[in-house]
């Protein structure tokens, strides 16, 4: 009875695994057909085990998972399609992981030691860059021999050519990791770093017009250009502003002055005219403080590059180089909208990301190029309620049959809103402030545009400046031993996928 039973199992398995996918009931269904080939499309993908002879790694700050999602949205519903089966170009990379993003002393981190811990390979304390464990936060002489090589300094003294890009000032974090050896991330300026000058220590901009490695960078593009300046000097773009420097040293003419082929330009039209075919350097700095938000770049005075632009405009200067190049690519105001609670801009900053992306795989080669984009750190915006597909990303929260849905104090509430940020609910603190709504009470945003990109999305806990998130964020790659991107890693492995694929730092 038992072997009957048993030979009547077997059977029914082999007629089960007999049945093709066409024959199934849902085999017209049209997600089930869009997987099935999506299925197909992973099936052929193969690894390339070569070595790349260029590196890209793309930094979105503070990109977390909800962004890219948020992201991937707007930028169909932007289009006129579904954005909820959006596909951004990101989303095309064959390789994913998960990164923990914490540092050596931060549950949360920051975005120096997330970047130290990407182009290092070690974890470091929060606000440290470019410095190992052992290092103390704002001391100079603590840090003398704690430095740490960065694969960019690998890069230029295998003869590499290499380049960091920016929408943030090219001497905050992230960027600065390139280059950057400092227990203080906020040392940009020599006025910053102050006493600690006596011993020994430099300021994050002269670090860069004075890299000491190899040749140099060969492109520069970002923002931040006040600390290359001395107070003294007007600036070249916002009248009655000037630099921030009390060395009375224009790092901008030590950079010009290293070579007749040194290019230094402040605006769009200086940066389209800028010829690097002859193999100039070029430094651009576009802003006093950092770029503008890509909403408001086209209201720039003098005009500013996009994203894209300078990714473009890098990659055709460091590709001259016959040996490769290391390039670095942030997104860096993804981060800074998040932190003013203001999700349009971030998103629209996610999507020039993106864009920037995109342009990078049209003029580089999967099989020498490896690109790598990742976030550094997370933020705590967060997608909730039940919102009808096609509902507008930052409108109220429409159910699925057509009514605004109510929390249950009665009010309707957003899409997207914040653990914590500028957006909460603050008490009347102020004398005779009578417009702020009674401690723990919520607007009513019925009347209230949602929808403007000046809305600051509601927040629970009331905060100046809304934090990071400790939340793990996603590595794509794509490109040599791009396969080596899978699983949950930590942070500082992404140095090492880079390291393995390039041979960097692999010498004995």
């Amino acid at each position: 009875m038992l072997r009957s039973l048993l030979s009547g199992v077997c059977c029914a398995a082999l007629v089960a695994g007999n049945v093709t996918a066409a024959d199934l009931p849902q085999a017209k269904d049209s997600y089930f057909a869009a997987a099935k080939a999506a299925l197909d499309a992973k099936l052929s993908v193969q690894p390339i085990t070569g070595k790349a002879k260029n590196i890209i790694i793309f930094v979105g700050d503070g990109m977390s998972v909800a962004t890219v999602t948020a992201a991937r949205i707007l930028e169909g519903q932007k289009r006129g399609v579904d954005g909820e089966s959006n596909i951004l170009t990101i989303d095309t990379f064959p390789y994913t992981a998960m990164s923990k993003t914490y540092s050596h002393d931060g549950q949360v981190s920051d975005s120096a030691p997330t970047a130290t811990a990407m182009v290092t390979g070690v974890k470091t304390r929060n606000d440290i860059i470019g410095l190992n464990q052992d290092a103390v936060v704002g001391d100079c002489e603590a840090s003398k021999g704690k430095e740490v090589k960065t694969i960019f300094e690998m890069a230029e003294e295998a003869g590499l050519a290499t380049g960091v890009v920016s929408t943030a000032r090219i001497t905050h974090a992230t960027p600065a990791a390139t280059y950057g050896h400092t227990p203080d991330r906020d040392w940009e300026n020599d006025k910053e770093v102050g006493d600690a000058l006596a011993k020994g220590c430099k300021d994050l901009a002269d670090q860069l017009v004075n890299w000491p490695a190899g040749d140099g960078f060969e492109v520069v593009l970002g923002g931040g250009r006040s600390n290359f300046v001395p107070k003294e000097t007007a600036d070249a773009e916002d009248e009655g502003k000037t630099g921030s420097r009390t060395d009375k040293r224009d790092l901008t003419a030590e950079w010009t002055a290293k070579s007749n082929n040194h290019l230094y330009v402040t605006d769009k039209a200086g940066f389209d005219a800028a010829d690097l075919s002859s193999g100039a350097k070029l430094l651009g700095l576009f802003d006093r403080s950092h770029m503008e938000y890509e909403l408001d770049r086209a209201k720039d005075a003098k005009g500013e590059p996009s994203l894209a632009e300078m990714t473009t405009k890098a990659i055709e200067r460091l590709a001259q180089n016959e040996n490769g190049f290391v390039l670095m690519v942030e997104g860096g105001r993804i981060d800074h909208a998040h932190h003013a609670g203001n999700a349009a801009r971030a998103l629209e900053d996610a999507i020039a990301f993106d864009q920037a992306i995109k342009k990078a795989l049209e003029i580089t080669k999967r099989e020498d190029t490896l690109i790598v984009a990742t976030a550094d750190h997370g933020h705590t915006m967060t997608i909730n309620g039940y919102p009808k597909r096609g509902n507008p990303l930052f409108g109220l929260v429409v159910d699925v049959d057509g009514t605004v849905a109510k929390a249950a104090d009665g009010k309707p509430y957003t899409t997207l809103g914040y653990a914590n940020g500028p957006g909460a609910v603050f008490p009347a603190l102020e004398k005779g402030k009578t417009d702020a709504q009674p401690a723990g009470v919520r607007p009513d945003l019925s009347t209230v545009d949602t929808q403007s990109p000046d809305f600051l999305q509601p927040a629970l806990v009331p905060m100046e400046s809304e934090t990071h998130a400790g939340d793990d964020v996603v590595i794509y790659a794509w490109g040599p031993q791009a396969h080596l991107v899978s699983g949950t890693v930590e942070e500082n492995y992404i140095y090492h996928v880079l390291s393995n694929a390039s041979g960097l730092g692999q010498q004995d």
